[in-house]
């Protein structure tokens, strides 16, 4: 990252600034290849924008700044093609001989006989999106538009303005005007991010990737498009002015725009005759489902220029190229019943039951429906014509409510809670909700099957208990085999047990019965960790250790009691109660006693000195004696906080060798910074 030039006139340091995140934006969001980390990149961000707002005249229209959207439109304006877009023809076959059939369509346009040399062909994605046209005047993008009919689309410029793949500026030597065609869409993993913070917020979801790049195009408020998480690969072209070296084939076309710092698919081919394309599908086939973004199918071209020129038209679709289309990841089936799944965590989601259907390559007969908030949200019943969509890896899901068939018989709305009767299906235990979550979630965790290689594990991790050996595959093992069915049943192996267990070696069983044993001797504030209560991590684990001195205090301590506690607001001091209440979760707890769990319980909250108590500390470097673990261990047992970062509520930074950035904000926030000595002192008593 370029250092700020204290000598450079503004108008040089925003140029400077606007070519270098250019660069940073063409190598993340086109290349995947970041070249600085996030907060680089935002300070250079936030200096431009200084610059631009302390002399607007330096604000130019492909300024990464100027990204954001504009004012909210009343209307789209209509925008007129240059050249026309035309759609193209679909294959009807979607077996392999889709490619033979276009193949041998070409060769009697071209009249090539059997001993003339094969066509050479372009292959590449069809993607499943909104297709767009970019207008470049001199290398700055001027204009963006839809389809539309082909002739006439919508003017969505300052909506493909925040897509960070688009460039505002081309780069190397563009043509006077070029006009690039491709397709706007929504990454998979952007699209799951995005509706699982909707979801978290109570907020509306999108229904899928594809009408979720459609709808922020379409958006006439560019800020709310801004919000929206989208991607752009161009495939073609429209009007091209001024372009002397214009290459003479399809493939060589794209080379060229992507050198232009355009976005294009990695996924494509060229080669000769039929067997280019069959391979091509069969690949792209196998592989669809590990693709980030969805697809379609294929689309192949004719590559030579001059011969599409000679091939034309026919019905307004081009005789060189054709859509080879896969099988539909969204189809219509009807919802026979809506069960509760109960997750790894407790937590309980509705599963429709459903009418067996072909999507996505496999037959489905569930697919989620998250929670009960998007259970009504959509309306879901019992009965009703559903769209079902399976894409990539996704679990299947439901996407939408086919209201025009919905039978008049259809089952009353969904109540999670009456439909259980606040009971989890798998243990028998009290279901909570807390308020401002979307999900339900029972409350036997150390007790329920379901949740039980999630407890195991975590009792058993390293800052818990720390039962070394004690890993996922044991777990599965020790599980599925009914072995341990709840935590203290871990203390009751034996050696013969264990070595009969598949890769399980008679030293391998010898050494995890060896970290059993150790870890019966523990701390209060590991074990209470240990359990997994939900909303207590470490710190509070800690925290109520020290307040409370014995575990029977936090077992019977009242809400009032729990709220006196550092840090313990309202909903884990109801988290804490809720987990003790349930008499399997303190069963538990007292046999894991009986099997020689121990710890200190000595001391209280008000018996140990806390120099410390109410300060915050930041650690940075190498301590010469103190690991970053144990240094943090000793601040809190003190009563002070770790934080992770410098702010101006930080009291002490504790700065040892090779201290980084944290050690300069102390500095310039004028925070008092301490080596492991000056550490040492503060940690004594005052007496």
């Amino acid at each position: 990252m370029s250092q700020p030039d204290l000598f450079a006139l503004p108008a040089e340091r925003a140029a400077q600034l606007r070519a270098e995140l250019a660069r940073y934006d063409h190598a993340y969001y086109v290349l995947d290849a970041p070249l600085v980390p996030d907060a680089d990149y935002d300070a250079l961000f936030q200096e431009l924008q200084r610059l631009e707002a302390e002399h607007p005249a330096l604000r130019t229209p492909d300024s990464p700044t100027q990204r954001v959207g504009g004012a909210p439109l009343p209307e789209f304006a209509p925008v007129r093609h240059a050249v026309p877009m035309l759609s193209i023809q679909t294959e009807t076959d979607t077996t392999p001989q889709g490619a033979a059939a276009f193949d041998q369509r070409v060769r009697n346009r071209l009249g090539l006989g059997d001993g003339d040399p094969a066509v050479i062909y372009a292959a590449e994605l069809k993607f499943d999106g909104l297709a767009l046209s970019l207008r470049y005047e001199q290398g700055r993008l001027v204009q963006a538009a839809t389809r539309g009919d082909g002739e006439t689309g919508e003017d969505v410029t300052l909506n493909v303005r925040t897509i960070r793949s688009v460039p505002l500026q081309l780069r190397g030597n563009p043509p006077a005007v070029l006009e690039v065609r491709g397709e706007a869409l929504m990454k998979r993993a952007d699209f799951e991010r995005y509706n699982a913070r909707q979801r978290d917020k109570g907020l509306p979801t999108l229904v899928n990737p594809r009408n979720g790049a459609a709808g922020s195009i379409r958006q006439l408020d560019p800020a709310m498009a801004a919000q929206r998480p989208l991607a752009f690969y161009a495939y073609g072209w429209g009007e091209i002015v001024g372009w002397a070296d214009q290459p003479d084939t399809h493939h060589a076309m794209l080379d060229a725009i992507e050198a232009l710092g355009l976005p294009v698919a990695k996924q494509r081919v060229h080669g000769a005759g039929a067997g280019v394309l069959t391979d091509f599908h069969a690949r792209i086939a196998a592989a669809r489902d590990s693709l980030p973004f969805d697809i379609d199918g294929v689309v192949y071209k004719v590559d030579s220029l001059s011969l599409q020129r000679e091939l034309g038209f026919r019905n307004r679709e081009p005789v060189w190229a054709v859509a080879h289309k896969y099988p539909a990841q969204e189809r219509r089936t009807r919802v026979i019943g809506i069960d509760v799944q109960v997750g790894r965590t407790g937590k309980l989601t509705p599963v429709a039951k459903l009418e067996p259907v072909f999507v996505g390559g496999v037959t489905v007969t569930n697919a989620t429906l998250h929670n009960e908030d998007e259970v009504r949200r959509k309306d879901v019943r019992v009965g009703d014509t559903v769209i079902v969509r399976r894409a990539g890896d996704v679990i299947p899901e439901v996407v939408g409510v086919v209201a025009e068939a919905r039978p008049a018989d259809v089952g009353e709305p969904f109540d999670l809670y009456q439909r259980l009767a606040g009971h989890c299906p798998v243990c028998g235990s009290a279901i909570v909700r807390e308020e401002g979550e979307a999900d339900w979630r029972c409350t036997g965790g150390l007790f329920c099957a379901a949740q039980r290689k999630q407890a195991l594990l975590h009792y058993a991790s390293r800052r818990a208990m720390d039962i070394e050996g004690l890993g996922d595959k044991l777990v599965d093992q020790l599980v599925e085999g009914g072995i341990v069915r709840v935590l203290p049943d871990l203390y009751r192996l034996g050696l013969l047990k264990l070595a009969a267990l598949d890769r399980m070696a008679e030293k391998s069983a010898a050494n995890l019965l060896q970290a059993l044993e150790a870890s019966k001797s523990t701390t209060l504030a590991r074990f209470l960790y240990a359990l997994g209560i939900r909303h207590v991590g470490e710190a509070t684990a800690k925290d109520l250790a020290r307040h409370f001195g014995s575990l029977d205090a936090i077992l019977d301590a009242p809400l009032d009691a729990l709220l006196a506690v550092p840090d313990v607001g309202p909903v884990v001091a109801q988290s804490l109660r809720t987990f003790f209440d349930q008499p399997h979760n303190r069963e538990v707890v007292e046999q894991l006693r009986a099997c020689g769990v121990r710890w200190d319980e000595s001391t209280r909250d008000h018996d140990a000195p806390r120099p410390l108590t109410g300060k915050t500390l930041v650690l940075t470097g190498t301590l010469p004696t103190l690991s970053r673990e144990e240094a943090k261990a000793r601040i809190e047992a003190a009563g002070g906080k770790v934080a992770g970062s410098v702010s101006k509520k930080t009291d002490y930074v504790v700065a040892g060798a090779e201290a980084g950035s944290k050690l300069a904000r102390a500095q310039e926030l004028g925070v008092t910074v301490l080596d492991e000595d000056g550490l040492a002192a503060l940690l004594s008593p005052v007496g």
